[in-house]
């Protein structure tokens, strides 16, 4: 395949491996420096997951009026990063943004003190949707989950055994959402399979997202994001670097397939958030996997230059999200860009998403708004449109996707969507929410993917056509806890490699702390 790429990729993907290399060398460096701070949250692993709404809302609309200077588009977010990130400047813009900084603190204190927290949950759904946003969870039809939590000074371990009735991945006892993490300055290693969201997208991230269950995987990534203290790289901004290596399912095209990732995020200016992100695929039943391999993979000596040893897939991405205050308010405009690595290192064949998103205060309430663009046909926006290469692989027939659904999109490749979706937030706790999107999936029409087993639902759409998808939510407090109703509805059954999923969707999950 031929290769292209654009000058300011080369020069931010150049600015990405210098960042690797120099923070491999000097971590402990700064780390120790900052270890010195007297921030109260610098625990082993506090995070803010994805899948919460109303956290991402707060923290966004907190940075974009100059509140938080923090990036905010990787997730898990760390809350030693909210927390040391918030300005002073929040207690004389409360009319605005008191609300949301009521909303974190409230969940800082149920999730970020130090000691034993828990949580059970218990829910149904009538139909496993195949399309899904940052803002969705359970990804099995019946299901019960006890999540234990403990949490020190180094150390935090998380425990979150779960039994999934009828999954489309046919894996019913689960330890999905477990970890054991400690710090060591301003480093938090862990391992374990939690959920991530790589990208400013509501709806898509083209790299990495919570659309497939999470992957079990050793991690590293700093606590604290805050800028560096050297002049000569304090332009840089607040900074955030993280890493995973871990293993795909053995029910697939290369059994037990290796993943490396790899996320850089730095907001050289007020309200401007950019993102470098890389995922390889690599190993495998029959598969080399040494460090020569690792190597070749990192400095992009692979797609055809070692023939039969050539490490793997890659893909590459860069976004951008600009927020900024508006009257009373907050918006924002972000981009992302997403690549088949190819010769050179440099990602071609791309995929887009654009988006835009604003806040509003209408009837006693906050109110979150989005329209969001994503096309994942590889050139079709710009160029001449390639089927059948966006998450697949001539290797690795299973293509860039865990037990079945995609790591990035839930609309997968070869796909075209605009969603407009919105959030309201009470002053009480209750949110609602509504998205509308009108996709035309798999556009081509071609097939690539290779199912090993049937036992696993592909949400693979398998061939071109359009669909209305509307998708409703509701949570408030129930008997102690709380309640989280979903409704998504189709205009017809969407066809996917393991089947047709049902037109109607009605799912609850109900959540007890304690």
């Amino acid at each position: 395949m031929g290769f292209s790429c654009s000058l300011p990729f080369a020069c931010f993907l150049s600015i990405f491996r210098l960042f690797i290399f120099m923070t491999l060398k000097h971590w402990a460096l700064v780390g120790g420096a900052v270890a010195c701070l007297s921030s109260p949250l610098l625990w082993a692993a506090p995070w803010l997951e994805p899948g919460d709404s109303r956290a991402r809302f707060a923290a966004q609309k907190l940075a974009d009026r100059g509140h938080m200077d923090r990036t905010v588009s990787t997730w898990p977010l760390m809350w030693s990063a909210v927390h040391s990130g918030l300005q002073p400047s929040v207690s004389a813009d409360h009319s605005s943004v008191g609300a949301a900084a009521a909303y974190l603190l409230f969940e800082q204190e149920q999730q970020a003190q130090p000691g034993f927290r828990g949580e059970y949950s218990l829910y149904g759904s009538s139909e496993i949707p195949g399309i899904r946003g940052f803002d969705q969870k359970t990804l099995a039809k019946v299901g019960t989950a006890i999540d234990l939590q403990w949490q020190g000074e180094v150390w935090a371990l998380g425990l979150h055994p779960g039994y999934a009735h009828d999954p489309d991945d046919d894996e019913e006892l689960r330890l999905d959402g477990s970890y054991l993490a400690a710090a060591a300055g301003n480093w938090v290693f862990g391992v374990g399979a939690i959920d991530r969201w790589w990208g400013p997208g509501w709806q898509s991230s083209l790299i990495l997202s919570n659309n497939a269950r999470p992957m079990p995987a050793l991690w590293i990534n700093r606590n604290n994001t805050h800028a560096f203290e050297t002049p000569w790289l304090s332009w840089i901004g607040p900074w955030q670097f993280t890493a995973l290596a871990g293993q795909y399912e053995s029910d697939r095209a290369v059994p037990d397939a290796k993943l490396i990732g790899m996320r850089f995020t730095f907001r050289p200016v007020d309200g401007l958030d950019i993102g470098l992100s890389r995922a390889i695929m690599f190993g495998g039943a029959g598969r080399p996997e040494g460090a020569s391999t690792i190597w070749n993979a990192l400095i992009g000596r692979d797609n055809g230059q070692l023939e039969e040893n050539d490490p793997g897939n890659q893909i590459g991405s860069i976004d951008a999200r600009y927020g900024f205050a508006f009257g009373q308010q907050a918006m924002g405009v972000y981009a992302q860009m997403m690549g088949e690595d190819e010769a050179g290192a440099f990602p071609a064949r791309k995929s887009w998403l654009f988006g835009a998103d604003w806040t509003t205060q209408l009837f006693e309430a906050d109110q979150q708004w989005f329209v969001e663009y994503t096309n994942t046909l590889a050139d079709d926006f710009l160029g001449d449109a390639i089927p059948n290469i966006t998450y697949e692989h001539s290797r690795y027939r299973s293509g860039y996707r865990y037990y079945g659904r995609s790591m990035a999109t839930s609309f997968d490749g070869d796909s075209e969507a605009v969603t407009l979706g919105a959030f309201n937030f009470f002053d009480n706790g209750t949110n609602l929410s509504a998205k509308v999107s009108f996709a035309r999936l798999n556009k081509e029409g071609a097939i690539g993917t290779v199912v090993p087993n049937d036992e696993i639902f592909y949400t693979v759409p398998d061939v071109d056509q359009n669909v209305t998808i509307l998708d409703v939510g509701y949570g408030a407090r129930l008997f102690g806890g709380w309640l989280d109703l979903k409704l998504q509805a189709t205009d017809k059954k969407i066809k996917y490699l393991g089947g047709e999923k049902d037109q109607w969707s009605l799912g609850a999950a109900w959540t007890y702390r304690f």
